[in-house]
């Protein structure tokens, strides 16, 4: 596309020798502002590569056979973005892919001219590279829908040149979890393949969508902890593109697995193509761009934190890698406890309210006295998820309970709201956060069925005492009892009441007091090979290899419950559960 500039005209029409010399003058005494318009009777070949030496772009039309126009005009310099400072690239090359990939989705070139144009102009092209031009794409104007709706297109015209790099990473590495992750979901699609060329047998596609269905706990890991460390060094692209990718996958994958329940076995066969497409093409997008791009802006450091809040989240198809860097295993999980303590304190160090750092200070609070401590603990017992987002729209504060719904991880921390959210989701959010802002609203409610959840979400805007908006707050809690509740209890009922009676409810007739009531958690805790031995007892218990929903049932289901859910008699599954504790002692 032709920048809009004062051009001065050279003709070069017929042959003479002081046409190159005229050019090269009019070069040096070019003013800001200023291009090159060059006519002759061919296409001026011989000029480009000099041009482009000299930090000219170009744009040329043909008016006949024997007339073409020229225009040469100074590369635009692009300003430097956030993500370059991380990023050591070649500024010109940057920009002409940029004008290569703009001028295709402005509709000034096709893909197949643009694609022969990448290749004619450049070898190869990194992911970083790549990820660069992508960021920059912003600048001109090119929204995230239309990148999302685009990017098979825009691949296609890096299809030749594009290189990606052989990532050999140690295990307990965030991107070498990612990259396990990748090759265990490849295997799931590889039995999708080799099940669609037999006969449809419904039991064996459930078991295969069971599996499948931990895909979200990589997306769920990848937009949690990947993407807030890449948004902080200014790449926030995958959050606005790449998740909109990963949730029209989950939304397939729930849709194939409906239709598979529903017994629409024609309709569920014909979807699973185009599912098993989906994946390979989001997994593809991952190793040829995603984490190369990774592993150049991120420090080693940054991989190190990230390692320590992905076992909040779980991990799909793979059991939890070893530790990373400076993590000796003794605290692979998120200590929440810890961060929220020195957050606390330093904030409050900082306005001079404590003199020292120390856990034990009391603290004149709204209504009384507490320590930080005792703060902590509070939030951490609540039977409400809470999330503090700032007025500035920044997450600063969720609360570390063992119930939560939605799992969270540090890396939300000092991330923008909208980032923390599918892009069909922002639009929400943002209104909510107008509403409060203008203070046209105060409260905003949800709630949602999950399963055999039922969930309650609201926000509440967050105000001063002169009523300035100081932010909002999301509190979400899991419903589900408070609303099978019915007329009255006034009496007290202990909800462990094997913790009230000092003579157990029923005969435990095994040395290790494994009775209806034990807590799983507290089991496995024990004993940690009881777990895998449950996995493998039962296909119904197959589900709680998922370790999200492991997690937030360990606390509260009781063996009694396990039995039920997976089918059998609750002394059965003691009996077997005591002779695996035998067996293993």
């Amino acid at each position: 596309m032709k920048r809009d500039l004062n051009y001065i005209t050279i003709d070069g029409r017929g042959e003479h020798d002081s046409f190159r010399d005229c050019v090269t003058k009019a070069i040096e005494n070019l003013k800001d502002g200023e291009g090159i318009h060059v006519i002759k009777d061919f296409e001026p070949f011989p000029m480009y590569k000099m041009m482009e030496s000299k930090g000219f772009d170009k744009y040329v039309e043909k008016i006949s056979d024997t007339e073409y126009h020229g225009y040469f005009f100074p590369t635009e310099k692009l300003d430097v973005i956030k993500m370059g400072e991380f990023l050591k690239l070649d500024s010109t090359k940057i920009s002409k892919i940029v004008q290569i990939k703009l001028d295709f989705l402005r509709g000034t070139t096709t893909l197949k001219e643009a694609k022969e144009k990448m290749n004619s102009s450049f070898d190869e092209i990194t992911a970083e590279e790549f990820a660069m031009c992508e960021q920059y794409l912003q600048n001109y104007g090119i929204s995230d829908d239309e990148l999302a709706e685009r990017m098979e297109e825009i691949l296609e015209i890096f299809d030749d040149v594009l290189v990606s790099k052989d990532l050999d990473l140690p295990p307990g590495h965030p991107i070498r979890t990612y990259m396990d992750e990748a090759d265990a979901i490849k295997k799931v699609l590889a039995q999708m393949e080799e099940m669609l060329k037999n006969k449809f047998i419904k039991n064996q596609w459930l078991e295969i969508y069971e599996n499948l269905g931990q895909i979200n706990i990589h997306f769920s890991r990848k937009q949690n902890q990947l993407f807030a460390a890449l948004e902080r060094k200014g790449f926030d692209k995958p959050s606005k593109v790449m998740w909109t990718l990963d949730n029209q996958i989950r939304d397939i994958i729930k849709k194939a697995h409906v239709l598979l329940k529903e017994d629409k076995d024609e309709e569920f066969i014909e979807l699973q193509n185009e599912v098993i497409e989906m994946i390979k093409d989001m997994m593809v997008k991952e190793v040829e761009i995603l984490f190369p791009t990774s592993m150049e802006l991120l420090t080693d450091e940054d991989f190190i934190v990230m390692r320590k809040g992905d076992d909040e989240i779980g991990y799909c198809l793979i059991d939890s890698p070893g530790p990373y860097g400076n993590n000796d295993g003794k605290e692979t999980l998120n200590n929440s406890e810890s961060e929220l303590l020195s957050d606390l304190e330093a904030v409050l160090n900082k306005h001079g309210i404590l003199n020292k750092s120390s856990k034990d200070d009391v603290l004149d609070v709204s209504q009384g006295k507490l320590t930080l401590e005792q703060i902590n603990l509070i939030f951490k017992h609540l039977q409400v998820d809470l999330s503090y987002v700032d007025e500035n729209e920044i997450v600063k504060f969720y609360s570390d309970t063992k119930h939560r719904v939605f799992p969270r991880s540090p890396g939300v921390i000092d991330r923008e709201v909208q980032n923390c959210h599918p892009r069909e989701s922002v639009g929400t959010v943002e209104e909510i956060i107008r509403a409060f802002k203008s203070e046209e609203q105060d409260q905003a409610e949800f709630w949602l069925e999950m399963g055999d959840k039922f969930i309650y979400i609201i926000y509440n805007a967050v105000r001063d005492d002169e009523g300035r908006f100081r932010g909002v707050l999301e509190m979400m809690q899991d419903v589900t009892h408070i609303r099978s509740l019915q007329g009255s209890q006034r009496l007290l009922s202990w909800e462990n009441k094997g913790k009230q009676e000092e003579k157990p409810t029923e005969t435990v007739d095994n040395p290790y007091g494994v009775s209806k009531d034990t807590i799983i958690g507290n089991l496995v805790k024990e004993y940690p090979f009881v777990k895998d031995f449950l996995f493998n007892l039962s296909p119904k218990f197959s589900k709680l290899k998922n370790p999200i929903l492991f997690k937030t049932m360990s606390s509260i289901a009781t063996l009694e419950m396990i039995a039920q859910r997976g089918g059998m008699e609750v002394q059965e599954l003691i009996g077997n559960i005591v002779k695996e504790i035998d067996r293993n002692n």
